[in-house]
Formats: structure tokens, sequence, C-alpha cells
């Protein structure tokens, strides 16, 4: 007995549990929140834990919840159905037997079963659902079958538009990892840069000390003489030519830069080795660490703005020494290779000569330019020889082909040449000119080429223009001469000596014509029969019946407009009466005002608590009150105006003999 008793206590409980679930559930989807209430679902998830058949109770509840025609349930359904998704492998299988019916409730891919209103919170449901649908196939779809063509419908047969959150979590990883290897290797340089600081500076200081000697040296040794022994009177004389005069400016700056001798020459060695390290070496490693210590991210800042600042100070050190070294001649560039070159030159073929400039800059294309090479090279055998040449040929017949035939001009001349040339080339003094004139003027390769344009002068072919020969009315062909259209007759098309078109009997092109021609007439005559009643089918009987039945309904509106102008002063009377009984006693006044007190709070009260009902209502704005106004204005202007057309339409047929 009491092992029965037990076993019915606990279905009692199963039961209850059971029960409670599609409670749960309703409570949780019956809200305007956008997120599930936490409690509510942690309660629910409690619940499920409970037995088989409580998942199953979630499982039905949860449908039932999803045929709802409201999009805002549908959309807490969801929630609550991804977090028990991802909790339970029964409720998962028990999902995916109906997963498709799931899948138009909520994706709404199906054109007779569209999303409920609202409308904004539809376009969110479905946007969750196909983010939740992803994450699903991503976890579950090699085990659920159901699951895997269901997104691979939606993905490559209805083309939805999935997130691809896998894709970006995956290239987020990438890019934070790539982002935490540059910062570590930012953080060892810094902590070498840190360890090796006052070693860097030393050798950089060393070397700019080094230079600075060597630059000492080389101004003690030029102070000794003077190279220069200009007089005043050459400075101050008056040049004949600007060219002559910025020659010799150019000369008095080369003569002040240091000139490397015998003497020196070991100096200028040792210079240019230094000055080398400095600049290949020490400034590219100061940039390197500039840049290093703006990047890196430290919470003490005190070893890196020192740093920092000192770095800089040492780059503007090694860009002044630089600037010094350049202005004095001191640094020159490195010396050829000693290597010996040796020359080899190609044997040049026979061509014939063409009378056209352009055949001869095509023919010097085919010549074969002498070569530098590094080392001797083996001759080419006689067949390699009869290869190339046969290619070199039919390259330049292709090019012979496809080259432009010209006529004569002055740009011939000058034909891909990119030399100046001098304004004065005869070496006269030309006579006529303005102002000083400069002998050794030079006219640059851009202007010469701007100068020697290729220019030529359209000419239209001459095409003669046939004539129109459409027949005329009074007889004889049309002989206009336009290119395409004729105004008078349409398109231009061929035609015989008759005037008919080529490819057409002569009758149906006059039938054409006659038909082009009565065209206006006949229109005309539609619109004068579509004006004129056709007053002769109508009877006097049909016009007294007419005339009787707009009698009663003029008298029927007259007496509908009486009782609504009764019923308007009943209402004020009674409205009037109230008032006044309620304001004749004490009572009867605090009774109202209880009642409109507790009205207000009332109407307060299911204002600030929005309901599932209140979201499907359209909010009114500004903007439809004012369209809703103008839309009555017009439905009145337009309802008096058929009235009147109404009543002058009776008084007409009312009156037949006096309109």
């Amino acid at each position: 007995m009491r092992g029965e008793r037990h076993e019915m206590g606990r279905e009692e409980e199963s039961d209850a549990v059971a029960a409670m679930v599609p409670r749960l559930i309703e409570k949780a989807t019956n809200s305007t929140a956008p997120e599930v209430n936490p409690r509510l679902l942690k309660a629910i998830k409690f619940t499920v834990q409970y037995s088989d058949d409580e998942v199953h109770a979630a499982v039905q509840s949860l449908m039932v919840q999803m045929k709802k025609p409201h999009s805002q349930v549908r959309y807490l359904a969801v929630l609550i159905i991804d977090e028990l998704f991802m909790r339970s492998k029964l409720f998962r299988s028990l999902l995916v037997i109906n997963f498709d019916q799931f899948l138009s409730l909520s994706v709404g891919f199906r054109r007779n079963m569209p999303l409920p209103p609202p409308s904004s919170i539809a376009s969110n449901l479905r946007k969750m659902s196909i983010e939740l649908l992803e994450k699903w196939n991503s976890s579950y779809g090699i085990y659920y079958r159901q699951l895997r063509l269901g997104f691979d419908y939606l993905k490559n047969t209805l083309r939805f538009q999935f997130p691809n959150r896998l894709e970006i979590a995956a290239r987020l990883q990438q890019e934070r990892r790539e982002r935490e290897m540059r910062m570590q290797n930012l953080l060892s340089k810094f902590e070498n840069l840190k360890d090796n600081f006052s070693s860097i500076k030393r050798e950089i200081q060393l070397t700019i000390d080094e230079i600075g000697e060597c630059l000492e040296i080389i101004n003690e040794k030029e102070e000794e003489f003077n190279l220069h022994n200009f007089s005043e009177d050459d400075e101050v004389g008056e040049f004949q030519s600007l060219t002559l005069r910025q020659i010799r400016l150019d000369s008095l700056k080369e003569g002040q830069k240091v000139q490397e001798d015998n003497d020196n020459k070991a100096i200028f060695d040792a210079l240019r080795e230094l000055f080398k390290l400095l600049i290949s070496k020490h400034l590219t490693s100061v940039q390197e660490w500039i840049s290093v210590l703006i990047r890196v991210d430290l919470n003490d800042h005190k070893f890196r703005d020192t740093a920092l600042k000192e770095f800089i100070d040492i780059r503007n050190v090694i860009q002044s020494v630089r600037n010094r070294c350049v202005q004095l001649g001191c640094v020159l560039n490195d010396p050829p290779s000693q290597e010996e070159d040796i020359w080899e030159e190609g044997k040049i073929e026979d061509y014939i000569p063409q009378n056209s400039v352009m055949n001869r800059s095509l023919d010097e294309n085919s010549v074969d330019i002498p070569s530098r090479h590094k080392c001797k090279k083996s001759a080419p055998t006689e067949e390699n020889k009869l290869s190339d040449s046969s290619e070199s040929v039919s390259e330049r017949s292709r090019l012979l082909a496809e080259a432009p035939v010209l006529s004569w001009g002055p740009f011939l001349d000058n034909w891909g040449s990119k030399r100046d040339v001098l304004a004065n080339q005869r070496g006269l003094e030309l006579d006529g000119h303005w102002g000083r004139v400069d002998y050794d003027a030079v006219i640059p390769a851009e202007r010469i080429a701007e100068l020697s344009v290729h220019r030529t002068v359209y000419k239209e072919e001459a095409v003669e223009i046939q004539p129109c020969l459409a027949p005329l009315r009074k007889g004889g062909l049309c002989q206009r001469k336009d290119l395409r259209v004729c105004p008078f007759h349409g398109p231009i098309i061929p035609r015989d000596a008759l005037g008919n078109p080529i490819g057409r009997s002569p009758c149906s092109t006059g039938e054409i014509e006659k038909d082009s021609s009565t065209e206006a007439t006949e229109h005309n005559g539609e619109n004068g029969a579509e004006e004129s009643p056709n007053l002769g089918k109508v009877t006097v009987e049909q016009l007294a019946k007419q005339a009787v039945k707009n009698v009663r309904e003029r008298d029927r509106e007259v007496k509908m407009l009486k009782r609504a102008k009764l019923a308007k002063v009943r209402e004020h009377n009674e409205v009037v009466l109230r008032e006044a009984a309620i304001a004749s006693t004490s009572y009867s006044e605090a009774s109202g005002e209880r009642r409109d007190a507790s009205h207000v709070s009332l109407s307060e009260g299911k204002t600030k608590k929005p309901t599932l009902a209140l979201m499907l209502k359209k909010k009114v704005t500004a903007k439809d009150r004012i369209s809703q106004r103008l839309l009555s204005t017009r439905v009145s202007d337009s309802a008096t105006r058929q009235l009147m057309q109404g009543e002058d339409l009776n008084y007409r047929e009312a009156f037949p003999n006096q309109w």
C-alpha cells in the first residue's frame, strides 16, 4: 500500500510539473520585453530537467506559441528554443521532427505563410532565426539530417544571406593572434633597446665624432691655400648671356667644395666608409627604434619618452652631418667597379631601304644593339642564326603590315627624337627682335614635341543622298533629300520609279495611305458619336418612374436629417440634466470626483503597461493625422460635388422640357 501511494504521489507530482511547463512558457512569451525574463527562463530550464515528459510538454507548448499570429510571441519562443536546443539532446531530436514547420513559422520563407505583424519585430525574428540556424548547423548539423538539409535549402536554394559567424570568428581570432604576435615582437625589441640603449648611443656618437675629426682635418688643409682669386670687378661685371652667368655661379660653388687629391685621399676614403656606416646602419636603426617606441604600448612611459626624445635628437644630428658632408663635397659617389667589361658587337642584318620615314624607323628596330657582358659567351650556331633571322624577318613583315600610311609632314623630321634643339640653328644673329638676345637659347624636347604635332584635315567621303520618292497627292514624287527620315512621309525606304516600295505590292501601299489619310476623320466621327446622347431609346414611362424615385429618395434624406438633429438635441439635454443633478448635492459631487479619478488612474495604468494587442496597433503620428484631415476634406468636397451633380441630374430628368 505504501508503494502504491508513493507511486501515485510521484505521478501526481509529475503531472503537476508537466502542467507547470506550459504555464511558464506562456507567461514568458506573453511579454513585450525584447528578452525573456531571466527568472522565468531559469525556472523553465530547471523544470525541463525533471524528466522526459517535461521535455515533450515543452516542445509541444513552444510549437503552440510559434503558431500564434504575433511576431513578439514567436520571437520570445525562439529564444527559449535556443536555450533548450543547446542543452538537451532529447529536445533537439523532438524539434527536428517538425523542423520544416519550425522554419516556416520562424523564417517565413513560404509565400502563403508570411510572418505576422508587427513588421519591425518580424524582421528581427527572421534575422535571429537565420543566425541560430547557422549556429545549430555548425554544432549539430552532422548529427541531424533535417537540420543540415534546412540550412542547405535556405542558403543555396532560396539564397538567404547568412552572417557566416564561423568565418568571422576565425578571421577575428587570426587578427587577434597576429596583433598579439606584433605586440610581442615590439615588446621584445623594446626590452632589447632598454638593455643596449647606452651602447647604441655610444656607438653612434663615436661614428659622428670620427666624421667630425675628418672634416676638421680637411678644412685645415684646405685653408692653407686659396684656390679662388676672383676680383670684385669680375663678380660685378655684366655678362652678355644669362647662361654664361649661371655657368660662372656654378663654377664658383664647385670651387668652394673640397677636391680630393693624393694628400687627402686616405682621409676621403675613411670619410666615405664612416659616412656609409652612419647612413646605412645608424640612421636606419635610429628610425626603426623611433617607430618601435611610437607603436609600443606600456604602462610606464618614463623610459619610452626619454629614449624617444634622445633618438630624435640623434637623428637630427645625423641629418646635419650628412648635409654638411654633401655641401662641402667631401662625400663622392662610389667608384665604378674595376671589373673589365667585354664588348661584343652584333651583326647588322641587311634590309631594303624604304621611301617612308616610318619604314626607316621600323627597320632601325631590327638592328642588334651592342650589349655588355661580364664574361664572353660562345658564338651561336648557324641554326640559331637562321632561326633568329627568320623570326626577325617575320616580326618586321608583321610590323610593316600594321604600320599606317601617312602623308609627308614636318613632324616626320623629329619622329621619336628626345633631344633639345638650339633656337638659332643657322648660327646667324637674327635682327628684328625685341629685347636682349640669348645666343645659347635652347628649345626643350617637350616644346619640340608640341610644335611637331601631327595634324590632319578631315575629309568627308562624298555620298549621294537619294530622294524620298514617295508619291504625292497632286501627282509626282517627293524630291526631298534627307539622310534617314522624311518629315512628310516617314522613314526613307528604297522605292522604284513609280514611288512604290521595293518588295511590296502597289495595292497594299495604297490601302496603307488611304487608312492613314482617313484615320483623323474616323477619330472625329467617333468622338461626335460619343458626345451625342442616344435619347431616342428613352421612353416617357421610364422618365416618370425615375422622377418618382428621385422625389422619394429626397424625402427619405430629409427625414433622416431631422431624426439625427433630434437625437443630438436629446443627447445634449441629457448631459445638461446629469451635470445639474451631480452639482446639486456634495455626495454626488464627491462620488463623481472619485469616479473621474478612478477612470483617470485606470487610463494611466493602461497607457503605462504595454500589451501585445497594443503592439499590433499602428501608432498615429502627426503625418498620419494631417493626411487623414486632408483626405477627409477631399472626401467631403467630392461628396458635396456629387450631391449637387445628382440634384441637377434629378431636376433635368424631372423637368426635361424646361432644361
